[in-house]
């Protein structure tokens, strides 16, 4: 079975952060989204995995040094690049010749699963379905690709955002098909987005006859993390799990309560208190600083003076935040957020487009 990870979108709702990157090597807990579904799908028995990448060259690159060929998991990693974002059917059908005859899982590049897919792996491989879609319980399934069951947990119907859903179960991005896909995908037409939609191929699917769409329901964690309320809840869902392990300097007075993980070259001193969970990347200074649960901070990030909590700095950033207090923050790379030096009637802000602050 191959895995294929669909990692072109702009991912326009977490800009200015994806202005010049892509949106699946945003960290989570200090880990880019990419590399969580890699190990998911190595973790899974899948070690043939293409990547769509697209739409520039920039965002091309980004991706293959943060994956490479692969060989960090004992994978190999083929990049398919797709022109321009015209839908999750078109990206999936430009994957045809690596596919093959082989069965297969799409993965979008911006969802995370507790606990992994490995049973669902295996139940596809055993079982004759042409396609298996993961579907997760929502209070808003209408802002979602919707399925409806029958009472064997087969699928009889998909819709893209309806207006007015027939259940609420979502479909998630994380779907299984055999190589029959193809064949519903090349006649598709475009949508009202001028898109071609995985639904619309997948409803081609059910209404054939002989074929069969099963359904699995995810019970525990899954997450689309494609908006900053997303990425900080799977931040936290991810932490919950971590197991303390201390690689830098903390220094006597420095306090330490719960699970914390501190990278090599690390130094943490001061009056500063860690109340975990929380992951310290490598190479940062951390100074008479409360930081509280659920915060991640990436390497080579100098932080003094306050607090912060349920947060997440990717890195490479000086702050000092004058006494003052962080929260629910998703701050990017070589940020600088810095106390005013002089009493003045207002705040001084350099601030990139799409962005959002609240003082």
């Amino acid at each position: 079975m191959k895995g294929l990870i669909l990692a072109g979108g702009l991912g326009k709702r977490l800009r200015p952060l994806t202005h010049d990157g892509p949106k699946q090597l945003i960290p989570i807990a200090n880990k880019p989204v990419l590399h969580h579904i890699v190990e998911d799908l190595v973790n899974s028995g899948i070690t043939d995995i293409g990547v769509i990448v697209g739409y520039t060259e920039e965002r091309i690159n980004a991706i293959k040094d943060s994956l490479g060929n692969g060989d960090a998991w004992g994978a190999k990693i083929t990049y398919i690049e797709q022109d321009a974002p015209r839908g999750l059917a078109h990206a999936v059908g430009i994957a045809k010749d690596f596919i093959g005859d082989n069965k297969f899982v799409v993965y979008l590049g911006d969802n995370i699963i507790s606990n992994g897919i490995k049973k669902y792996v295996d139940n596809f491989i055993s079982n004759s379905a042409d396609a298996s879609l993961l579907l997760s319980r929502s209070e808003n399934p209408e802002k979602f690709g919707v399925a409806t069951l029958d009472e064997n947990k087969r699928i009889i119907e998909v819709e893209e955002k309806p207006k007015n859903p027939k259940s609420n179960l979502i479909i998630t991005g994380i779907y299984f098909f055999n190589s029959k896909i193809f064949n519903f995908i090349k006649d598709l037409k475009p949508s009202e987005r001028n898109e071609l939609e995985i639904t619309h191929a997948i409803q081609g699917i059910i209404n054939a006859d002989g074929h069969v769409v099963t359904a699995e329901i995810i019970d525990d964690w899954w997450d689309d993390a494609g908006t900053t309320e997303d990425i900080l809840h799977a931040n936290q869902v991810i932490l919950g799990n971590l197991k303390s392990n201390i690689m830098g300097v903390v220094e006597k007075d420095v306090k330490i309560i719960g699970e914390v993980e501190i990278g090599k070259g690390t130094t943490i001193k001061g009056n500063s208190i860690l109340r975990g969970p929380i992951k310290i990347g490598k190479n940062c200074k951390i100074e008479n600083v409360y930081i509280g649960p659920y915060t991640s901070i990436a390497d080579n990030t100098k932080m003094n003076n306050g607090e912060i909590e349920s947060s997440i700095i990717l890195g490479d950033s000086e702050i000092d935040m004058g006494g003052k207090k962080i929260v629910d923050s998703l701050i990017g790379k070589r940020t600088s957020i810095l106390p005013h030096n002089t009493p003045q009637a207002g705040h001084r802000f350099i601030v990139g487009e799409d962005s959002e602050i609240r003082i």
